[in-house]
């Protein structure tokens, strides 16, 4: 095996030591220290690189200062301090100090933390969106141009926060309310009213960049078969937050059975939205069919969830890949990527 252009790299992380307003209960649970162990475990098979864990957010930025790292494998998603809005600020600190690091740039997180944005731009380029109502929270509510059902969710957050079982609304009635109760959530925030998707849902995953060329990992649905009929097929923030919750339990995926033109269609609008937004090196993209079956983007990942439960990860298992040797795949396109630029 060839030796890497990075061999010794430091890995950031979320702070374990203080809180998480996205985690149940505000903090880091049972279910977040396994993923941290395992993804550990995984990342010590690869032994042909040597791994430095940085997680203590009060001494990072002096640490990184001190000790400038050779490489960053940056696992970070949490943000700077836990804080999901200032996810992009650690990558934004790596290009101040001239340290090449994994995943995307701090533009890109910065863009695709706004799903407003990420879906204007991708009807932009030709790519199918739903129908879709932007309002502030500080704007009146007009319900005017919306069709029920209806699906609501913040403009701008991550893994799934804002959104639960009444997110799915049948009438205006139901939207003010929910709207409203976001507004107070997330007051200096927006809301997105989408027409609801109630098709099959997919992920696309890429790993690689586009000079390169990627690893198409297999394609996921979500099977949404064992959830109790009374409640909404959305991969609710229950889904990624709550062992206890029907959502986490009853929720299962697979690899898809999509004929080959959808197959290529869906990679197709990946690849362009990976290149348009600035992703690099993995990213993950879900797309969902209407009730006539065309699929439309739900939303863009980059730096999707490196964790051994995650969708990404989920999809290298379909390819016959373990977890090392999807983390590795992460590894070796980012360093790719920075040895071809210098």
């Amino acid at each position: 095996m060839a030796q890497p252009a990075f061999p010794d790299v430091t890995v950031i992380l979320g702070d374990t030591r203080l809180a998480d307003s996205m985690k149940r209960g505000g903090r880091f649970n049972t279910e977040d220290f396994e993923a941290f162990e395992r993804m550990k475990q995984a990342l010590r098979a690869l032994t042909q690189y040597r791994f430095r864990f940085l997680d203590d957010h009060a001494t990072m930025l002096s640490d990184l200062l001190t000790q400038p790292p050779a490489f960053v494998l940056n696992f970070c998603d949490t943000g700077f301090r836990n804080n999901p809005s200032q996810e992009a600020n650690i990558p934004a600190f790596l290009e101040m100090l001239g340290v090449p690091y994994s995943g995307a740039p701090s533009a890109c997180l910065t863009l695709c933390y706004d799903k407003g944005l990420v879906r204007s731009l991708a009807n932009t380029h030709g790519i199918p969106v739903p129908a879709e109502v932007y309002l502030q929270a500080s704007e009146p509510i007009a319900l005017d141009n919306v069709r029920f059902p209806a699906f609501i969710k913040p403009s701008c957050g991550d893994g799934s926060i804002g959104i639960t079982r009444g997110s799915l609304v049948c009438d205006a009635r139901e939207a003010q309310t929910y709207i409203e109760g976001l507004c107070r959530q997330f007051p200096r925030g927006a809301v997105l009213v989408q027409e609801f998707l109630s098709g099959p849902e997919y992920s696309i995953g890429l790993i690689g960049n586009p000079e390169a060329g990627f690893t198409v990992l297999p394609t996921l649905e979500v099977d949404y078969r064992g959830l109790d009929p009374q409640l909404p097929r959305i991969l609710a923030y229950e889904s990624k937050a709550d062992p206890a919750s029907p959502y986490w339990t009853d929720i299962k995926f697979h690899q898809a059975r999509i004929d080959e033109s959808t197959q290529r269609n869906l990679v197709d609008y990946s690849r362009r939205l990976f290149q348009r937004l600035g992703c690099r090196d993995y990213a993950r993209f879900d797309f969902r069919a209407d009730a006539d079956g065309q699929i439309k983007l739900l939303e863009v990942n980059p730096n999707a969830a490196w964790c051994w439960d995650g969708k990404l990860n989920m999809m290298a298992g379909f390819a016959g890949q373990s977890y090392s040797a999807f983390l590795q795949l992460i590894l070796e396109a980012a360093q790719v990527r920075v040895a071809a630029s210098h």
